[in-house]
C-alpha cells in the first residue's frame, strides 16, 4: 500500500524547502562555493521556518529535521 502524502499547505511546503535546503548548504560551506554570509542567509530562512509551534505531525516531524540540520551546520544567522 502506497504511503499517503499529506496535503501541501504553505508551511508543509517552506519545511519541505528548507529540509531540502540543508544538504544544499552543508554541500556548499564544504566545497567553499558559499561565502559564510550566503549560507548564514539561507539558513536564516530554514530557521524562520521553524520558529512556530507545529500541530501537524508532518510539519512538526520537518520541523525538527531542520532544527537538527542548523544544529549540524552551525552557521551564524544575519538578522536584516
Amino acid at each position: 500500500m502506497a504511503k499517503q502524502i499529506p496535503p501541501p499547505t504553505p508551511e508543509i511546503n517552506r519545511l519541505r524547502a528548507a529540509a531540502a535546503l540543508i544538504p544544499i548548504i552543508e554541500a556548499g560551506l564544504a566545497a567553499s562555493r558559499f561565502s559564510l554570509e550566503r549560507a548564514a542567509l539561507m539558513a536564516s530562512f530554514c530557521r524562520w521556518t521553524t520558529e512556530k509551534p507545529y500541530a501537524d505531525p508532518e510539519a512538526a516531524r520537518l520541523a525538527e529535521t531542520v532544527r537538527q540540520g542548523l544544529q549540524r551546520i552551525q552557521v551564524p544567522v544575519i538578522s536584516g
